[in-house]
């Protein structure tokens, strides 16, 4: 089964054609970086109308770099949430639109089962059953993974996720958009040891996050050393190393309770923040004292791509789930509500 995965829930516009026998065929991605960054943040309604103004050309693109016609697809799959509606809209009536010109199924994907699947495209996935740790935008969770649509939440952030706290760390400290990798360059300059930030909710059983407080003493330290007159660069490089330290020592300490907890020795990390160098290291390190291993997707899958969303559309689609011609997306979805393959 050939399938055309259509990714638009945010800021990135995906596109990319998963053979159900063959593999990944193309992909290809436009991020909207430096359109948002001027701004600060992500603008709902540019970020809509840019999905519409580069998703032919991307289609056109995939199509022509694996060679293949529109008469060769078998069906299409589309972010169908969570997201951005405006955003999810394009990408499913432009599914749906082909999916009935072209007398072929379409499927709605969850984004974030996208990337909890995204490893999967790699040359050793993981097996079944495994813990997942989700660290995408404004989502961090823990999920106990037994099969596709199988999900059980173990815990999730109560505030600003993980990813949101990266970027709101670097604005406040007028860092560019997005903040993630800015962070993560200035902490490898950053002098260890200079300040030391809290790791939250880690005093207690759960397996619950929450990131806010974190936010507020990094902005606390910034204060600090402007008012007192710090050499502003250093801080910067010296905050961003205590911060992310902060993040993914908490990340580590409670993905380990999980797997504790569930009785597993696999961990799954997926999401644009499981691309930080840092956490690998922390994660792999602690995979090697329990024994287990840790799987996570190439660099450029660990974004928001179409790659994602063509395979777990196929999964779905083989399994003889598709959706009828009717356009519907949601913005907030749970995960453990997807029917089980």
């Amino acid at each position: 089964m050939l399938v055309l995965g259509l990714e638009t829930s945010c800021d990135e516009t995906g596109v990319a054609l998963y053979d159900s026998e063959r593999g990944l065929l193309a992909d290809a991605l436009f991020s909207q970086i430096d359109l948002h960054r001027v701004y600060g943040g992500v603008v709902p309604e540019l970020a809509s109308r840019d999905h519409v103004k580069r998703m032919l050309p991307l289609i056109r693109q995939v199509l022509d770099e694996a060679g293949k016609q529109a008469s060769d697809i078998d069906a299409l799959a589309y972010t169908a949430g969570p997201g951005l509606v405006g955003a999810l809209l394009v990408g499913a009536s432009c599914a749906q639109a082909l999916a009935f010109a072209w007398g072929v199924p379409a499927i709605g994907v969850h984004h974030m089962e996208g990337h909890l699947l995204a490893p999967m495209l790699e040359e050793q996935p993981p097996a079944f059953p495994f813990v997942a740790l989700l660290v995408s935008g404004g989502h961090t969770q823990l999920v106990r993974v037994d099969g596709i649509g199988q999900y059980q939440l173990l815990g999730e952030s109560l505030d600003d996720a993980a990813g949101e706290a990266f970027d709101k760390t670097a604005k406040l400290m007028g860092l560019n958009y997005p903040g993630g990798p800015e962070i993560a360059k200035l902490a490898e300059q950053g002098t260890p040891g200079r300040f030391v930030f809290p790791r939250p909710m880690t005093d207690r059983p759960e397996l619950d996050f929450s990131f806010s407080g974190l936010k507020t003493f990094a902005l606390n330290t910034w204060q600090q050393c402007r008012d007192s007159g710090d050499d502003l660069d250093q801080a910067r490089r010296d905050i961003a190393l205590a911060f992310q330290q902060a993040v993914v020592e908490t990340l580590t300490i409670k993905c380990k309770r999980a797997l504790k907890q569930s009785g597993l020795n696999s961990l799954v990390i997926a999401g644009g923040v499981s691309a930080n160098k840092a956490l690998r290291e922390h994660l792999e390190r602690m995979l090697g004292e329990m024994k287990g291993k840790v799987f996570y997707a190439r660099p450029r899958f660990c974004t928001d791509n179409g790659a994602m969303i063509a395979y777990a559309g196929c999964q779905r689609l083989l399994a003889g789930q598709h959706e009828d011609l009717a356009i519907k997306v949601q913005a907030r979805w749970p995960m453990e509500s997807l029917p089980a393959i």
